[in-house]
């Protein structure tokens, strides 16, 4: 380049030069030494010779500078010593829909994905962030950060201070789960109990998600890293004032608006505005309900009374139908006893049922008043919840408010003409309803009943329980023996449906007679035999010995001789031992005999002798001549 064109790149070249300079301080700007230095250098540069001029400098762009090292030296003050893999704070400078530029001091900015900040939907440019150091430059000199690490590595230490802290968090409900929801905490997945996304029962999950909200860190599982938020805590305190707030203008009686907030099958929660009162199921209507849902739902708003309040447990009791006059003051004033009223079923019992004759008045049907029955049953043998049913009022008393029914009033009495219905020695049949240990009792019809007793079921067999004779449920053919129709009561009998086979059997086991009979069964002091015609008799212990000894067992067929026929008391005794002993005695020899006779003719002789002259003084040899004479008399 020749001399002549140095001197005309002179003048433009440096005058060129300005507006590079000008970058240079509008970037320095903020360091006045730097920029004062800029300033006397400038001066000095206008008179510096052509020859002199560092073309190097003016070639790669850059000022002129005497001391060049102590401007780059500045200038590299000015900048933030970046490490990587270090978690720094930055500033966030630009944001847009996908990214967000974060200037960290650094010689450029960092680019971090907007999704990094989701959690917080508040980001604002000049807040500032914790980023991570991925590459102070990559192959394009950018320099490459990450916000979800940096919350990654400092979010435990995060968490437990904040819950040490009590410091309020903000979180970004990433799903639902069992039970509640999951939300990102400083990059940590803590669990959000449903029971604490709010003071009211949440219905409906899916509305939360994707939303970030804010919440205290509750409970910390250091062994397994688990971390639960709530919500629900942080307007918990507030509602606190709220409530003491409220319960100290109460009073009771007084009338407040509420919104229905719970719905239990016992009763109804109801937000008074930061305070939460029950109305009982009972609380809610003067008639039956079966469940709160028939009179209220969810969200609605509704006129409470305050019945009670306690202020240490801060607990309300609220009332609905107290807000209308009980239904008994409106009860008809010419309703009476022995009116014929209308009703519906609308509880069953076993001891009765309950009928609603008007909304909020009920009565009782109890059982014994369904049925004119003695038999004890249930009041669902009879009727049903939602029977249309008509009753008799028994007894009513508007001051209890209590009112009495009966529906078997409804119907005949039947023992009112039991005498004509039922005479004594008329014959009916029965229904066995019931055994006792000395009877059974039958039902002859509704609310006619009898018993028979167990000495009247059988003429022949004796019965030692009803059992034996007949079953629960089986007819049984009967006769009228007795009516008390003041007692309600009817004597009957089985057995005199025959004639009494005694009369006849007195001609037939006369004494001395013999049967074939067969032991049936066996007790200490004999046994019992079934003789022909059904009829059964009774062996003694001494009696019943075989000829070569032994005892007869069950079920031995025997010959036995009629000791005595008992008519009166229906037994008939007898004797096995009797029929080989009077074989026996038929063959002994007649000179034995005769000895006997003559000494049992002595004997009386003698007694007759000493009875008239017997005194007070001889009872002894009377004594004597009586054991004399049985000893010598044959059994």
């Amino acid at each position: 380049m020749t001399k002549q064109n140095k001197e005309m790149l002179d003048d433009e070249h440096i005058d060129g030069l300005e507006p590079k300079e000008e970058r240079i301080e509008a970037f320095i700007e903020e360091d006045a030494s730097l920029a004062d230095t800029l300033k006397k250098q400038k001066k000095s540069n206008a008179s510096i010779p052509v020859d002199q001029f560092n073309w190097e400098s003016f070639e790669k762009d850059a000022p002129y500078d005497a001391d060049k090292g102590a401007i780059e030296s500045m200038y590299n003050n000015t900048l933030s010593k970046v490490l990587e893999n270090e978690v720094v704070e930055g500033v966030v400078v630009a944001l847009n829909k996908r990214e967000v530029l974060v200037n960290i001091g650094y010689k450029s900015e960092g680019v971090i994905s907007i999704n990094e900040f989701r959690y917080n939907p508040d980001l604002a440019i000049g807040d500032k962030v914790e980023v991570y150091v991925e590459n102070a430059e990559d192959r394009k000199g950018q320099l490459l950060l990450s916000h979800k690490m940096a919350r990654s590595l400092r979010s435990w230490d995060r968490v437990n201070e904040a819950f040490e802290s009590d410091e309020i968090v903000k979180g970004y409900i990433k799903c639902r789960t069992k039970g509640g929801m999951i939300v990102d905490v400083f990059g940590i997945e803590a669990f959000l109990p449903g029971s604490q996304i709010d003071v009211k029962p949440i219905r409906d999950y899916d509305v939360f998600v994707n939303k970030t909200m804010e919440f205290k860190i509750v409970k910390i599982n250091h062994e397994f890293r688990n971390v639960v938020v709530s919500h629900k805590a942080l307007i918990e305190a507030e509602l606190e004032a709220q409530k003491a707030d409220i319960i100290g203008k109460l009073e009771k009686g007084q009338i407040l608006e509420g919104t229905v907030k719970n719905i239990t099958t016992y009763g109804v929660f109801i937000d008074l505005g930061g305070l939460d009162g029950l109305i009982h199921i009972t609380d809610l209507s003067w008639g039956r309900i079966n469940h709160p849902e028939e009179i209220v739902q969810f969200d609605q708003k509704i006129n409470v009374v305050i019945l009670d309040f306690d202020d240490a447990k801060k607990r309300i009791a609220l009332g609905l139908k107290q807000l209308t006059s009980h239904p008994w003051d409106a009860l008809d004033d010419q309703l009476k006893v022995g009116d014929t009223i209308k009703g519906r079923v609308v509880v069953i019992a076993d001891y009765g049922a309950f009928v609603e004759i008007q909304p909020g008045v009920e009565g009782l049907i109890h059982v014994s008043e369904m049925s004119w029955s003695l038999h004890l049953r249930s009041a669902q043998d009879f009727l049903k919840v939602g029977d249309e049913v008509e009753a008799v009022i028994l007894t009513l008393d508007k001051d209890e408010r209590k009112i009495s029914l009966g529906i078997k009033q409804l119907k005949p009495d039947p023992w009112a003409t039991i005498a004509a219905k039922y005479p004594v020695g008329s014959q009916h049949t029965a229904t066995v309803r019931n055994f006792t240990n000395f009877g059974v009792f039958v039902e002859l019809e509704e609310g006619v009943d009898g018993l028979v007793h167990i000495s009247d079921l059988s003429w022949t067999k004796k019965v030692k329980h009803p059992a034996e004779f007949t079953s629960i449920g089986e007819t049984l053919d009967v006769v009228v023996l007795e009516v008390d129709q003041d007692n309600r009561r009817l004597s009957l009998g089985h057995k005199q449906l025959e004639e009494n086979p005694w009369d006849v059997f007195e001609t037939v086991f006369t004494t001395g007679s013999v049967f074939e009979g067969t032991i049936i069964s066996l007790v200490d002091k004999g046994a019992t035999v079934s003789l022909p015609y059904g009829v059964e008799g009774f062996v003694t212990q001494k009696n019943m010995v075989k000829k070569d000894g032994s005892t007869p067992k069950v079920d031995d067929k025997l010959e036995f001789k009629v000791l005595e026929f008992n008519k009166t008391g229906k037994r008939i005794y007898l004797s096995h031992i009797r029929t080989y002993e009077e074989d026996k005695k038929e063959t002994e020899p007649k000179e034995i005999k005769e000895t006997e006779a003559e000494t049992t003719q002595k004997a009386v002789k003698k007694l007759k002798a000493n009875l008239e002259k017997t005194t007070l003084g001889d009872i002894s040899e009377l004594v004597a001549l009586k054991n004399e004479m049985e000893g010598n008399t044959p059994e």
